[in-house]
C-alpha cells in the first residue's frame, strides 16, 4: 500500500531543498579522492537514484552497501573524501543521507569547501570496492590542501539510517563559490548519500553579447523558485542537461481531480478545462529570450494537452515578495501563448510575442501531465541576476 506523505513533515523540511543537487552525477558531479573504499565506493554518493537495500546481498568484502562505507578504522585519523561538483556555485544547504546505515553509520560528520582554478589531475576509476588511497594518491591530493579549506558544516552528530530519522540536513552560510567539497567521516562508517543543494554560477564574462546561450539551464544558474505540483517529479528536473534520462527525470505532476466528466476541446483543438499546473524559474542571467524548447521526451501517455510561457523582469526585493506569496503576486507578461503539445516529442518555437530583456519565467501545462525539459535560449543583457536570492519554501 502507498505511503502518504505527512503534510507536517513536508513542511518541516528546509527551504533549500527546493534547489538545484549541484554534485549529482547526473550533471557531472564526481568523487575524485577517498582514503578508503573497502566495504562501499564513495562513487555512490552521488547517485541520483535514492539508496536501496539488499538483505541477502555481499560482496568479497562483507555487506553490500549502497552508500559510500569504509572498514573498521584501526589506525590514527580518520576518513574522507574530495567530491568535486558537477556544477560550481553557491552552496545553500547539505543532505548527508545514511539510509540503510542503521549499525555501521559514520557517527560524526564535517564539510569543508575550495574554489580551485582547475580541476585536479587525479580521479577514480572503476569499482572501488575493496580498496584504500594509495601513497601516490596520497600525495597528490596533499597538493590541494583541503584540510585548511573553509568549513560548511562543523564536526555534527549523524543520525542512523532509518526511515524517520536518516535525511541529515545542514544550512550553510558561505557566500563564495564552490568547486569542491571536502567530506569528513569522524572517524569511519558508512554514508549512502550527499546532496548538494544550490544555485550554479557561471563566469558570463566569457559570454559574448551575441552568443544564443540557455539562459535557464541548471549549469547556467537557472533555479526553480515555486510550483503548483510535483507529486512524480521536480520541475527542476527540466532544466537538467542534456535530454531526459526516463519520465523520472522530468517534471511530472498528479491528474487534476477537477477534469470536466467529459472533455472539450475548441477550435485549436486545445482542451477547454479549469485548471493547470505551473513552474517558475529565475534565469541564471536576465536576458532576452529568442527561442523556447518544451520536450515531452518519454512523456507518451501522461503529456500536458498544451502549454504557455509568461515572464516577467523582477528586483531581488521583488522576487523575495514574489515567493512569501507562492507567486500569487506580481505582473507577468505573455512570451508564448498557448501551444498544443505533442507525446514524446520536442517542440521548438521562435515566434515569441515578447521582445525585452527578462529575468523569471512561468510554464503553465494544462491540465497536467510531465514535460522532461525545458529550454529558453537567447542572449544575456543586464548585470547578473542577484545570486543572493531568497529560497523557495513551497
Amino acid at each position: 500500500m502507498a505511503e502518504r506523505r505527512a503534510a507536517a513533515k513536508a513542511a518541516a523540511e528546509p527551504d533549500f531543498l527546493q534547489s538545484n543537487d549541484l554534485a549529482c552525477e547526473a550533471v557531472g558531479g564526481k568523487v575524485i579522492f577517498a582514503t578508503d573504499e573497502w566495504f562501499a565506493p564513495a562513487a555512490n554518493l552521488l547517485k541520483r537514484e535514492p539508496p536501496a537495500f539488499s538483505a541477502s546481498a555481499f560482496t568479497q568484502c562483507g555487506k553490500w552497501m549502497d552508500g559510500w562505507e569504509t572498514r573498521r578504522k584501526r589506525t590514527t585519523g580518520h576518513d574522507w573524501s574530495i567530491v568535486q561538483l558537477g556544477v560550481p556555485g553557491l552552496i545553500y544547504g547539505l543532505d548527508v543521507d545514511t539510509s540503510f546505515f542503521t549499525g555501521n553509520h559514520s557517527p560524526c560528520v564535517s564539510v569543508q569547501a575550495g574554489c580551485l582554478d582547475k580541476p585536479p589531475a587525479f580521479s577514480l576509476e572503476g569499482d572501488r570496492t575493496g580498496m584504500a588511497a594509495s601513497d601516490g594518491q596520497l600525495a597528490a591530493v596533499a597538493k590541494l590542501g583541503s584540510e585548511a579549506w573553509p568549513e560548511l558544516v562543523c564536526v555534527s552528530e549523524l543520525k542512523p539510517g532509518y526511515s524517520d530519522c536518516c535525511h541529515n540536513y545542514f544550512k550553510v552560510n558561505f557566500n563564495h563559490r564552490v568547486t569542491h567539497l571536502r567530506l569528513n567521516m569522524h572517524p569511519d562508517g558508512g554514508i549512502a548519500r550527499l546532496r548538494v543543494y544550490g544555485v550554479g554560477q557561471r563566469d558570463w564574462s566569457s559570454v559574448s553579447p551575441h552568443q544564443d546561450v540557455d539562459l535557464v539551464a541548471l549549469t547556467n544558474g537557472g533555479v526553480c523558485l515555486g510550483y503548483s505540483d510535483a507529486h512524480f517529479g521536480h520541475p527542476r528536473n527540466m532544466i537538467g542537461p542534456g535530454r531526459a534520462a526516463n519520465m523520472a527525470d522530468g517534471w511530472e505532476t498528479a491528474r487534476r481531480l477537477d477534469r470536466p466528466k467529459d472533455l472539450k476541446v475548441d477550435q485549436r483543438g486545445i482542451l477547454q478545462v479549469p485548471g493547470w499546473e505551473w513552474a517558475v524559474f529565475a534565469l541564471g542571467h536576465p536576458g532576452l529570450i529568442s527561442s523556447v524548447e518544451v520536450d515531452t521526451n518519454h512523456f507518451k501517455g501522461n503529456f500536458p494537452d498544451s502549454c504557455r510561457i509568461e515572464v516577467c523582469s523582477l528586483t531581488a526585493e521583488e522576487e523575495a515578495q514574489c515567493i512569501s506569496t507562492r507567486w500569487n503576486s506580481g505582473t507577468w507578461q505573455l512570451l508564448l501563448p498557448p501551444q498544443k503539445l505533442r507525446p514524446h516529442r520536442r517542440h521548438l518555437y521562435r515566434e515569441l510575442a515578447l521582445r525585452s530583456a527578462v529575468s523569471h519565467v512561468r510554464l503553465t501545462i494544462s491540465p497536467d501531465g510531465g514535460v522532461s525539459r525545458l529550454r529558453l535560449f537567447g542572449r544575456p543583457t543586464a548585470a547578473p541576476a542577484n545570486q543572493e536570492r531568497a529560497a523557495s519554501k513551497l
